[in-house]
């Protein structure tokens, strides 16, 4: 299926039923390809895994200055003139 910008805003539910019965759909922009949209699989979807699992999780476990969440966020959100 082809799409332009203007097929993406007015004709969505089309779009998204097209998408659904896993056609792929080339979107044109002043009658040239500028991009595809294709369905997402399910399969993908689960073999994400968890978020202990991904390289950047606990990156910042030993960092000192963070060892009291609380005290850390206080200092994050205080005013530019609290300190004056």
């Amino acid at each position: 299926m082809k799409a332009s910008f203007v097929d993406l805003r007015k004709k969505s539910s089309q779009i998204i039923k097209a998408l659904n019965r896993n056609e792929r759909i080339t979107v044109l922009y002043r009658g040239k390809p500028a991009a595809i949209m294709q369905p997402i699989d399910d399969q993908g979807r689960e073999s994400t895994g968890s978020a202990k699992d991904h390289a950047a999780f606990g990156m910042w476990a030993d960092r000192d200055d963070m060892k009291d969440i609380a005290a850390h966020v206080r200092q994050l959100r205080r005013g530019r003139f609290d300190a004056l």
